[in-house]
């Protein structure tokens, strides 16, 4: 066993006005998130959609808690409309003319 093995595998996201956090624990959406917001942001993306999913919920609580502290953050839509995902899903609307 070398120690690559003990080295993460680097997942990489194309960058897109959708984010489906499916595949992410909770624990991860503290640096996923900032990270995700600077890119959309310089691209021009300021209207996203991320998608936790209904399950028990701990994906959703820990994403709207961490939204409600990021000061890029404009404002939340959630639950989201039935065909953007209802309670699955949550808008996030990033400020404009900040530094990303």
């Amino acid at each position: 066993m070398s120690d690559d093995d003990d080295i993460p595998e680097i997942i990489e996201h194309p960058i897109g006005p959708e984010l489906d956090l499916h595949t992410f624990r909770p624990d991860e959406i503290g640096s996923l998130l900032p990270e995700y917001f600077t890119e959309c942001r310089q691209r021009g993306l300021f209207r996203v959609r991320l998608i936790h999913g209904k399950g028990s919920g701990a994906l959703r609580t820990g994403v709207h808690a961490l939204l409600s502290r990021l000061p890029e953050v404009e404002r939340v839509i959630w639950p989201a409309d039935a065909h953007d995902g209802s309670w699955g899903a949550t808008w996030v609307f990033l400020k404009e003319g900040m530094p990303p």
